[in-house]
């Protein structure tokens, strides 16, 4: 019997250290990312990053930003920012945050590879969203956005929602600061039965369905469904496409993640340019490829900390012409 409980007790000193090892959470981490990029981008990058990152684990909340927008204040509200990672699709939403402190300073290691009007000190832009003009085939072309509010075009050009999606927020931003557009130019496309939706998307699908002639939407995913055969023309317009940086950065979470720092560095990094590049996404790291420029097509980049200060009260007047 003695002999038994000898080897009992030698089995259990045994075994008891390989079962804690098996327990020990020491070569995992896990981290939460907040993000209104497209659902295939987003998925390639985290999915590349755990891969690379042995353990690691990204929980993501992907949403509009208008939606992310709530989150955030929800989490506000209850203690404090939850997200380690904040990946927005527009710049004033980032400064918006940052107004708030909740963004840290952060650079990725190849910060002075993108250029330095994607970048500030706390946030640092990995994409580029393009507003162009999209019409039916068919569709007497426009060669400027003043066009749109021309009576052939009454009633029959559709515009996404500043208060829904991020780049049409940028958007408005731009106009109502660029010459000869102020909010007058909003105040036109209302009188001639302009159609307010919610996001470029159903811009693209109203247009490729003939339901409108015309609107405003996002040249990357224009030139894919066009790819795919869909009846549209894509326009770069005077005065030019609307250039539109999706930035990330580190929060100031209590306790961030130490997988936060590794993944917005992973997600500007020339991998992981080039994973979102293979997705049909332009990206601000230069030489990575992506979707089509047409050569010598206007791009207008407005300036983004100034646009900030007035973004609100602007946003409140578009609000008062087309709702929210």
């Amino acid at each position: 019997m003695a002999r038994r409980t000898r080897r009992f007790l030698l089995v259990a000193l045994v075994v008891v250290p390989v079962v804690a090892a098996c327990g020990s959470s020491s070569g995992s981490s896990s981290m939460t990312l907040y993000t209104c990029a497209s659902a295939n981008v987003e998925q390639a990058v985290v999915a590349a990053f755990e891969k690379e990152h042995a353990g690691a684990k990204v929980n993501v909340f992907r949403a509009p930003t208008g939606q992310l927008n709530a989150r955030v204040a929800s989490d506000l509200r209850s203690g404090g920012i939850k997200a380690d990672v904040i990946w927005s699709c527009d710049p004033l939403t980032m400064h918006g945050y940052d107004s708030q402190g909740l963004l840290r300073a952060w650079s990725p290691p190849n910060a002075a590879d993108i250029p330095s009007a994607y970048r500030t000190d706390h946030f640092t832009g990995v994409d580029l969203l393009y507003m162009i003009m999209v019409t039916h085939d068919g569709v007497s072309a426009p060669t400027q956005w003043a066009d749109l509010v021309k009576p052939e075009f009454k009633g029959k050009v559709a515009l996404p929602s500043p208060s829904f999606a991020a780049s049409a927020l940028g958007m408005l931003g731009y106009f109502a600061s660029a010459p000869d557009y102020g909010m007058g130019f909003y105040s036109k496309l209302k009188a001639n039965g302009a159609v307010q939706v919610n996001a470029p998307a159903d811009t693209l699908t109203g247009v490729e369905q003939g339901a409108y002639m015309a609107g405003f939407t996002l040249a990357n995913a224009a030139y894919a469904d066009q790819k795919k055969g869909s009846p549209i023309e894509v326009i770069w317009p005077e005065p030019g496409a609307v250039a539109i940086y999706a930035p990330i950065g580190v929060t100031t979470k209590k306790n961030v993640s130490p997988l936060a720092e590794q993944f917005a560095s992973f997600v500007a990094s020339k991998q992981g340019q080039q994973l979102m590049a293979e997705q049909d996404t332009y990206v601000t790291l230069p030489g990575m490829g992506g979707p089509p420029i047409p050569a010598d097509s206007p791009i207008a980049s407005p300036d983004w900390p100034a646009l900030f200060s007035t973004y609100k009260s602007v946003l409140a007047d578009y609000v008062t012409i087309f709702g929210s």
